[in-house]
């Protein structure tokens, strides 16, 4: 979900979700945003402190191992990070593989993945969309509610509860 058209950013009632969410360990600063914006609307959409689960690894590349883990005891992962693009490939082959590696991890184990990692040019661009006070965006925000959304929607979809919308 990026700029213009991206749905509202409202919170939905996740009483009773387990989410956790995996956020890496590099840009510290701009990771640490991203966790935040994500803890805050998991608060937003009444998960409990007690049903919430935050884990760290290092890098992007080890977030879908993660999510793998997590996606066995809880109902949406959300999977943080951010990549800045330098002067070789190797942004290109990270960007790809942790992208189709969450992917995979939602379609194996039927868990929402929401993808919060930012993948910029700069780290201008990431600072703009990682949710400080002056960010035009809250990526790690809108990665929650994303899963939260989509972990409701299959809720209603396997209770025979879900009438479109």
């Amino acid at each position: 979900m990026s700029g213009t058209g991206a749905p509202d950013a409202d919170a939905f009632d996740a009483r009773g979700l387990r989410i956790a969410v995996v956020a890496t360990r590099w840009h510290e600063r701009i990771t640490a945003a991203l966790l935040a914006g994500a803890t805050t609307a998991a608060a937003d959409c009444r998960v409990r402190a007690d049903d919430l689960t935050i884990a760290r690894v290092p890098g992007v590349f080890e977030l879908p191992v993660a999510a793998a883990a997590l996606a066995r005891t809880h109902q949406a992962v959300v999977c943080l990070g951010v990549v800045i693009r330098g002067g070789t490939p190797h942004f290109d082959y990270v960007c790809g593989a942790v992208s189709s590696g969450c992917t995979r991890v939602a379609l194996d184990t039927g868990v929402p993945i929401g993808f919060g990692v930012l993948t910029c040019d700069t780290e201008d661009q990431a600072l703009d969309r990682c949710g400080l006070p002056e960010s035009g965006a809250d990526k790690g925000r809108e990665a929650l509610l994303a899963s939260v959304e989509t972990a409701l929607l299959l809720r209603g979809l396997r209770e025979g509860t879900h009438r479109g919308g």
